[in-house]
């Protein structure tokens, strides 16, 4: 079998005798727009597979290896998703030599043909060269598989999505006209519909000789009896001696079906029973599944009377088109284009624009009525029918008119307003906003929603903020009728107040400690205490001087802020008084762990930077070096004591008073 490359061309360069006899692709199912509809319970069997040519079918495989991917011989199948999951799905060809390619497509929303024109709409697919069983399975590869032998003929299962609609593409590749079995299994979704199948809705013409009967979903064609046996009458003045649906001629599927009678029925009411057929079944859904048989629905047969002017569809908050619903459809051609049939009036002026109905084959049982501007003013408004510019008013179905002078009167309800301004109350960790409705007259609900974290009903209410920055904050209010919706983003300013200040960590005897206030925030004002006795209120203090002690030290040392908002904040750090700053080595220690000289570093390198000790023994041998004066050595190497004797040091730092690079030599005995 060659390798799928420009089928266009090959469709009419080959001259085998049967394809040169292929037909357009024009029978129902072989389009994208009359698909099979099909379910996930049964296994749909296709005996032949017309020959006819195909047309390119954009998607990610197309152009892959210079080839051009078409849908020849093609048959498309219809399905709804009820549950997402993964969908599975065997075609398995009569003849297992035969090679059949297929391709999804999600056409939710979208007019079928579109997947010729639209590559976004594709899902998954398979044009593996290979012949055989294909499809999407647990063990396929890969959502995507190109033309070619080199690609599986199964690939993985692609996830579709509850209440999405999907084509699937099933093309014939081999030139044959064998058929295949489709069968759907394997995967998480359901395509199966829930909703059993049943009637909804039965109304008689206006002369009681045909019944329109609505069914609660699309049913199979190929189920319904075209002499009407799967309907009873419950009246012996007629009897029901066809039934068909326009629907069939273009399609597989029907919601909607007419039942002609042997003669009129006269006015009242009757019941319509559904029974098996003499094709032994009643109407059957696309998953074969019947309307059992004894469902029953009334429906009534009018006296030929004009229908009333008695109903109008709900309105919304400032309606600028009224719908007029009629128990009878109303010719479109009596319905004056200018609105002219009709008048509005009220508390406050109404203009009708134009009207026109929902128009099918001439007749439509509503009709808008387009106004000049919407009605915001409340009050109670009266539609009276008149004889309009085409000299009459309206005519239903039956050919009644209704009379001028009938009238049908609607209420509405002013708009509201969701404006409201607001007052920013600042504290100190926490911010107080105030709302205020501009417009409160007239609303009967207030939803604020402040941030998507907390909610109110209240007309008025306040929210307490303990952080800071913008905030949204909206409301929405209603009447009953209208609504309005209003958000507002409002900024709380920090009060950003942070108490800081820089000094010494460790003072020498004899030198000035200089702090620094390093505070963030509009602050006012600054409260020292040194923890030496003395205080100050300056932003930059006096330097302190702390007492000389033989022993080290600490002194706290506090600074309170105070902002321009009254707000406080505190900060304390503590000072080191060292007794002493006078760097040197002990010329002897013992390690003994008495608590006494048991180590070996420089003492007091409070003024030392890049300071590094290293200390040698007898032998030359390095044996401790550190660059933190406060690491001490205590007489061992790697964990073994070493032995009494004296011991070699270096010490190089820089004063950081002076500057200056000071280098040290010198010699400890280790006494033990």
């Amino acid at each position: 079998m060659p390798i799928k490359k420009t089928l266009l061309f090959f469709l009419f360069s080959v001259l085998a005798t049967g394809f040169c006899m292929a037909q357009p692709c024009t029978n129902l199912g072989q389009n994208p727009s009359s698909a099979f509809p099909v379910c996930g319970t049964s296994v749909f069997s296709q005996s032949t597979v017309p020959l006819c040519p195909g047309q390119t079918v954009p998607g990610p495989c197309n152009g892959v290896g210079g080839s051009t991917l078409t849908d020849i011989n093609p048959y498309w199948y219809r399905f709804t998703c009820f549950t997402s999951g993964s969908l599975g799905f065997v075609i398995t060809p009569n003849d297992l030599n035969d090679d059949y390619d297929w391709q999804l497509f999600d056409i939710t929303g979208r007019n079928p043909n579109d997947v010729y024109t639209d590559a976004s709409l594709f899902v998954s697919c398979n044009w593996s060269g290979n012949s055989g069983t294909t499809g999407a399975s647990a063990a396929g590869i890969g959502l995507i598989n190109c033309a070619g032998y080199s690609y599986p003929t199964f690939s993985s299962m692609a996830n579709i999505t509850q209440g999405h609609t999907y084509l699937l593409l099933i093309s014939h590749f081999t030139n044959s006209q064998s058929g295949y079995g489709l069968s759907f299994t394997g995967g998480t979704a359901s395509i199966t519909d829930p909703l059993q199948p049943d009637l909804s809705q039965a109304t008689s013409s206006c002369d009681g000789s045909t019944i329109t009967v609505v069914l609660n979903k699309p049913m199979k064609c190929s189920s319904l009896a075209g002499n009407g046996s799967d309907f009873s009458l419950s009246s012996p003045l007629a009897n029901i001696s066809s039934a068909g649906s326009s629907q069939c001629a273009s399609g597989f599927d029907m919601d909607t079906l007419v039942l002609n009678l042997s003669n009129p029925l006269p006015p009242g009411t009757y019941t319509l029973t559904i029974k098996n057929g003499s094709d032994g079944n009643t109407i059957a859904d696309n998953c074969d599944r019947e309307i059992p048989a004894g469902n029953n629905i009334s429906f009534t047969v009018l006296p030929k009377q004009s229908t009333p002017l008695d109903s109008i569809a709900p309105l919304s908050c400032a309606p600028k088109t009224l719908d007029l619903v009629f128990q009878k459809n109303i010719r479109c051609n009596s319905i004056a284009s200018n609105g002219s049939d009709f008048l509005v009036t009220g508390p406050y002026p109404v203009t009708v624009l134009s009207a026109g109905g929902n128009c099918v084959n001439g007749l439509s049982n509503i009709i808008h009525l387009n106004l000049t501007a919407p009605i915001v003013h409340a009050g109670t408004y009266t539609i009276e029918l008149v004889t309009g510019s085409d000299g009459n008013t309206i005519i239903d179905e039956c050919g009644e008119a209704t009379p001028a002078g009938s009238t049908i009167s609607f209420s509405v309800k002013d708009t509201v307003s969701a404006a409201f301004s607001y007052q920013i109350l600042e504290g100190c960790r926490f911010d107080t906003i105030l709302l205020n409705t501009l417009y409160p007259a007239g609303i009967e609900t207030w939803n604020w929603n402040f941030d998507n974290t907390i909610y109110s009903t209240l007309p008025n209410p306040q929210n307490i903020y303990s952080s800071f920055g913008n905030k949204n904050i909206q409301l929405i209010v209603s009447n009953g009728f209208c609504s309005d919706t209003t958000n507002q983003d409002v900024f709380l300013p920090h009060d950003s107040l942070q108490a800081e200040f820089t000094g010494p960590l460790v003072n020498c005897p004899g030198d000035l400690v200089y702090f620094v206030d390093s505070s963030i925030g509009k602050i006012i004002a600054w409260n020292w205490t040194f923890g030496n006795g003395f205080t100050s209120t300056q932003e930059y203090p006096l330097p302190q001087q702390y007492p000389q002690s033989q022993t080290e030290k600490q002194y706290p040392v506090q600074l309170i802020i105070t902002s321009d908002k009254y707000c406080y904040d505190t900060i304390i750090h503590f000072i080191k008084v060292a007794p002493n700053c006078y760097i040197d080595v002990p010329t002897a220690f013992t390690p003994n762990n008495d608590g006494l000289n048991d180590f070996l570093y420089p003492l007091n390198a409070y003024k030392a930077a890049n300071l590094e000790f290293k200390v040698f023994n007898r032998y030359g041998q390095l044996i401790f070096k550190t660059r933190d004066w406060t690491r001490k050595w205590d007489g061992n190497l790697n964990g073994i004591p070493q032995p009494s004797g004296v011991y070699v040091w270096y010490l190089q730092y820089t004063n950081t008073d002076t500057g200056d690079f000071v280098f040290k030599k010198g010699t400890t005995v280790l006494i033990r």
